[in-house]
């Protein structure tokens, strides 16, 4: 169900788009080590976001524009529980900003041990692959509310960076790899 011109005018709280996903982690999902491939977390970490970002915008379809700040903070190794949590941050016209936090659960205590955070972009598209307006999201909380704000920062710092990548580009031959 696309957003509806009411939805998108009211908005959404972060609430009502929070997402999370469970994994048992088995060893063809890790290395010679034990550990919970990277790429494989990367995966997951995508797949969660992306159901927050579904739920948010309402949308037919959501693609990944980018993923960025993620950060390994701990291995994850084979037998662990790995908990994924995901909410919308801030929506910005066509795009939203998700949150994303790894944590491994230890399933005696329920303790858990944070192995993961990112930060993914998701932009809203039709059937098409044209961008659709998104509702903007209602931080409700102190927490939300400075997790609002720290968006539009990177966003910024993402555009600045976007700017400068595009320029180099330009000056690349054929030889950049030498």
């Amino acid at each position: 169900m696309e957003a509806t011109h009411e939805t998108v005018a009211k908005g959404m709280t972060v609430a009502e788009s929070q997402a999370e996903r469970s994994e048992i982690i088995f060893p063809g999902d890790t290395n010679s080590l034990g550990n919970l491939f990277g790429g494989k977390l990367m995966q997951f970490v995508d797949l969660v976001g992306a159901v927050a970002a579904y739920r948010h915008a309402r949308a037919i379809l959501v693609v990944t524009a980018s993923m960025d700040h993620l950060d390994f903070v701990a291995p994850v190794h084979v037998g662990d529980l790995l908990i994924l949590k995901a909410s919308v941050n801030r929506a910005f016209r066509t795009s939203m900003e998700v949150g994303v936090k790894a944590m491994v659960e230890d399933p005696k205590t329920r303790a858990l041990r944070h192995v993961c955070s990112a930060y993914v972009t998701y932009v809203a598209v039709d059937q098409t692959g044209q961008p659709v307006p998104v509702p903007p999201i209602v931080a409700e909380t102190e927490h939300q509310k400075r997790r609002f704000e720290d968006a539009l920062r990177r966003r910024e710092g993402r555009a600045d960076e976007v700017s400068r990548k595009r320029e180099i580009r330009k000056t690349l031959t054929m030889d950049w790899h030498i």
